[in-house]
């Protein structure tokens, strides 16, 4: 037996708004596969709500108790948060409406930004935007979580609201669930997590090369630590055949102090291009909205640039007609691409894998040119918590930053020889190669994940088929 629901207020809506897969507000008309059955979901798990302590009192905060929020939400969907941004304590929790649940409890949030699911990994408390479920023996929590992320685009159907969708609890607690026996659910969850963990580790691997490449950027061109060695009669760390490259002494340009023989220059003194990118007006090279299609070749748009790489989630694609009449704005190995407005101090550098993509609407094109000793040098440099901020502050416009090529001009960049950039370079490539290789296997995972999960999740494929369709790729 499953403890009452304790959000209180008005009661559970009596009418019926079906999902997409095994979600449904009210029991909905649709049989349910052989062995399942549509439940209640307050049937099998106790629906809690949250709340935030006052933030007229600081004591409430800061403590041991990790509290999570919209952003927490957004910024890790489908995952198991072990931490999150903010802390409350127990004074907090007893001064409001807010309780601290269990671990593997389930959350989604219902406002501001809808249909974002995670799930607890130690007690935790939430804020007022979420909607949790305690779940109990009949109902496994990876397999709810499951549920709730295959039913993402069903949400907004389940909202109401002019200036901000909610999902209110009378919708939330007429919930019911497309349930196999419970043994079935455990498999099911355990082939879905089983790609969800090796696309983490991926990303974790992923994560700590790019740490150890910050590193190393950091100890070369920004605390010169070979150089510092050197000037203090100390041979560097490295092999020999680099470290002879770093000079032994410094000195001041512009009232700074840097290593012997290098120079401060700005990107535009040295790249081939600074260019723009299709436009979509009505002159010149254009690319119109009936031009995208599901298939053919990637255009790469400002909402895909993240830090130093490029998204693939949901990138638009266009006709091969349509990218040799746009030839001049593909892309190659060692470009980088700026957005033009919004966040404009992101930029992702063009490896293999982009080789041929086109440099979309709203982007613009930075082509280091081949005489470049190394885009990942520069790469790193651009992206600096101080040259991020130096872009920032020189974007036009107060409420939306916009950028252009004749700010990208002026952004200062210290040079060191050539030799050092190659060797930089070099040393780098292998970490590069492997972060490459490591987002191609993700990339692949999440696209078998994201094809099994509404088939298993509805019933539509058993886990039989499913676990050989996984062997296949593992």
């Amino acid at each position: 037996m499953v403890e009452a629901t304790r959000t209180g207020g008005r009661p559970a809506s009596t009418g019926v708004i079906p999902g997409d897969v095994a979600l449904s507000v009210g029991k909905p008309n649709v049989a349910a596969p052989d062995g399942w059955k549509w439940t209640a979901l307050t049937e099998v798990a106790r629906l809690e709500t949250g709340h935030t302590p006052s933030r007229r009192h600081p004591e409430y905060w800061d403590g041991d108790i990790p509290w999570i929020g919209i952003k927490d939400a957004t910024a890790n969907q489908g995952r198991t948060l072990t931490d999150t941004i903010q802390h409350t304590n127990q004074l907090g929790i007893d001064n409001s409406s807010a309780r601290v649940l269990p671990a593997n409890t389930v959350c989604l949030s219902r406002t501001a930004s809808v249909g974002y699911v995670v799930v607890m990994g130690r007690p935790m408390a939430t804020s007022q935007d979420f909607v949790n479920w305690v779940c109990s023996e009949a109902i496994h929590h990876n397999f709810l979580r499951y549920v709730l992320l295959a039913e993402h685009d069903a949400f907004l159907r389940f909202a109401s609201g002019t200036t901000h969708q909610t999902i209110y609890f009378p919708e939330v607690k007429a919930f019911h669930v497309c349930l196999p026996p419970i043994s079935e659910q455990n498999a099911i969850a355990h082939i879905l997590g089983a790609l969800d963990d090796k696309i983490e580790l991926n990303r974790r691997m992923n994560e700590t090369l790019e740490a150890m490449a910050r590193a190393l950027f950091k100890s070369w061109f920004v605390d010169f630590d070979p150089v510092r060695a050197k000037a203090g009669g100390i041979e560097p760390s490295l092999p020999t055949s680099v470290a002879h490259l770093f000079p032994n002494s410094f000195q001041k340009v512009q009232g700074e102090n840097i290593p012997h023989g290098w120079r401060p220059s700005c990107l535009g003194h040295e790249v081939t291009r600074l260019g723009g990118s299709i436009q979509t007006g009505p002159f010149g090279s254009q690319l119109h909205a009936s031009d995208y299609s599901e298939s053919g070749v990637p255009v790469i748009m400002p909402q895909d640039l993240t830090r130093r790489h490029v998204s693939t989630v949901k990138i638009a694609r266009t006709s091969e007609v349509n990218a040799e009449r746009l030839a001049r704005h593909r892309v190659a190995p060692g470009d980088i691409i700026y957005s033009r407005r919004g966040n404009v101090e992101l930029h992702a550098l063009i490896g293999k894998r982009e080789a041929g993509w086109l440099c979309g609407t709203g982007c613009l094109l930075v082509r280091l040119g081949t005489k470049f000793p190394s885009p990942l040098f520069a790469s790193f440099a651009l992206d600096r918590p101080e040259c991020r901020a130096w872009i920032v502050q020189h974007a036009i416009g107060a409420t939306m930053p916009n950028l252009n090529t004749g700010i990208l001009n002026r952004v200062p960049i210290l040079m060191p020889c050539d030799a050092i950039l190659a060797a930089f370079e070099e040393t780098l490539q292998p970490f590069a190669q492997r972060v490459v290789a490591n987002e191609e296997q993700v990339a692949l995972l999440s696209s078998l994940r994201d094809t099994l999960l509404p088939k298993l999740i509805s019933g539509e494929l058993r886990v039989k088929a499913a676990e050989k369709l996984v062997e296949a790729v593992a």
